[in-house]
């Protein structure tokens, strides 16, 4: 699974951070991975730390928040992913058919209104 950022996807300047190059069960051990450290325990989320992302062109740490703001960056290297418990267990329902099966499909993991988007993506296309 890498992790990389991408600029100005279109011409709004819209940007995507997005996990790709993954199989059904680095999703799965993703998804536990999420459920456990922010929806159970209730901690921060830094992806690099975990040993099957390759971070290759930024860093993304996913914390909880009283509201969902998504993505956001003050230098585009360091990202902050701040969603409420409820936004990481709706990111989590939208994690769960990329465990089942493999797939080419791909799925934006919040929807809101941000410049940002979180896309994970098996093929790293949308």
């Amino acid at each position: 699974m890498q992790l990389d950022y991408i600029d100005s996807i279109n011409e709004y300047g819209d940007n995507i951070v997005r996990l790709y190059d993954f199989d059904s069960a680095e999703a799965e051990k993703f998804m536990k991975i999420v459920h456990e450290t922010l929806v159970l325990n209730k901690k921060s989320l830094d992806l690099s730390s975990i040993k099957f992302i390759v971070a290759r062109n930024c860093r993304l740490t996913l914390r909880i928040a009283d509201e969902d703001e998504g993505i956001s960056t003050s230098d585009k290297m360091q990202f902050y992913c701040d969603l409420t418990i409820a936004g990481y267990k709706q990111m989590i329902a939208l994690l769960e058919q990329f465990c089942n099966k493999e797939t080419k499909g791909y799925q934006f993991l919040y929807d809101i209104d941000s410049q940002t988007d979180f896309l994970f993506s098996p093929a790293g296309t949308w």
